[in-house]
């Protein structure tokens, strides 16, 4: 009987029997597939709290801008267009004008021609006919027949004017009658652009003033500058003025680095094509005097008695202005100081 060395423990199988099985406990997978949810749900979380967060004050200005001047050209063809109504309703109204007589004469012209017919109608043509008939000598049927010539001729002569009178009528009613329908679907489409141009205007204001009143402007910047948007020559001025913010005051200068007080307001109404002296008093003698309950951005606010101040109103009681030496152009409340007077340039 053959002997055989024994195995080596490591490769001896493992003993049978319920002890040799080990389970992996349940809760392990549990927690792991709960650990999974929550790296996920902080990844989600994240995702939203950055998708949600709020734009930063230059995000939203530059979204004010950038839809600002979709706005403008929008709001300036409404303002060509309302002119050109203007003028298109005087050219209407000076038009009606000259068709009342004309209408008149047709009136009077229509009556005599109503008149030779009821005439005709009554049998006066026939009576005449049958005198003509009647008559007893060559000379008085010749008469006869001239009068009816004259007669005949006559009415045909009336029938024409008033032909004539109706034609220049219609030739005077049918551009008329078309200035009167373009008017009405120009009105029906600027009223339709009129609002949303107010709508979208409402809707950027409400922006500004979310991301303002958050304290998002900082201290030189405490509020919406401007206020809000007007258009045309104001509105490039103040947009202009309210850009410099941050700027520093030097005394003389009117840009583009470096402001004084009427600098500013030289630079900003010289962008807007308005030429303004380089000092606050003569400002004040060469723009349109405006009370408080007129102001609106854009006009100039000037301080003390001696008007050695002056700044830019840009709506909701601030003004935009360069202070003094050592400090850089910014906002302040339109009543922090002296008033003296309002002038609107241009």
């Amino acid at each position: 009987m053959a002997l055989h060395a024994p195995r080596p423990s490591s490769e001896r199988p493992a003993p049978a029997g319920p002890s040799s099985i080990v389970p992996r406990p349940r809760w392990s997978r549990f927690t792991t597939a709960l650990a999974a949810l929550a790296g996920i749900a902080v990844v989600l979380t994240g995702s939203a709290t950055a998708a949600h967060a709020d734009p930063s004050v230059a995000e939203i200005e530059r979204q004010i801008d950038a839809d600002w001047n979709k706005l403008e050209p929008i709001i300036e063809r409404h303002n060509a267009t309302r002119t050109d109504l203007a003028a298109k309703r005087k050219q209407a109204d000076a038009l009606a004008a000259r068709i009342t007589p004309l209408e008149r004469q047709v009136d009077a012209a229509m009556d005599k021609v109503s008149a030779l017919a009821v005439r005709a109608y009554k049998g006066e043509n026939v009576s005449t006919v049958n005198a003509v008939l009647g008559s007893r000598s060559p000379s008085e049927v010749v008469g006869q027949l001239e009068m009816l010539d004259r007669f005949a001729h006559n009415q045909q002569k009336d029938v024409r004017e008033v032909g004539d009178l109706r034609d220049q009528l219609a030739a005077q009613k049918a551009p008329l009658d078309e200035m009167v329908a373009q008017l009405t679907r120009t009105e029906a489409q600027l009223a339709a652009k009129k609002k949303q141009i107010n709508e979208e205007i409402d809707r950027l204001q409400k922006l500004r003033l979310k991301v303002y009143g958050n304290g998002g402007g900082g201290p030189l910047r405490p509020a919406p500058c401007p206020g809000s948007y007007p258009g045309g020559a104001a509105g490039t001025a103040v947009k202009f003025a309210c850009a410099q913010i941050g700027k520093p005051y030097v005394w003389g200068a009117d840009g583009p680095n470096s402001y004084d007080c009427s600098g500013l307001m030289l630079a900003a109404w010289a962008k807007a094509g308005v030429s303004l002296p380089h000092n606050a008093a003569a400002q004040s003698r060469v723009t349109k005097n405006v009370s408080r309950g007129d102001l609106r951005p854009g006009d100039l606010v000037f301080y003390y008695s001696d008007i050695h101040h002056v700044g830019m109103y840009v709506g909701g009681g601030w003004v935009v202005h360069a202070s003094q030496a050592g400090q850089p152009v910014k906002m302040k409340k339109v009543d922090d100081g002296p008033i003296h007077s309002y002038g609107r340039p241009g």
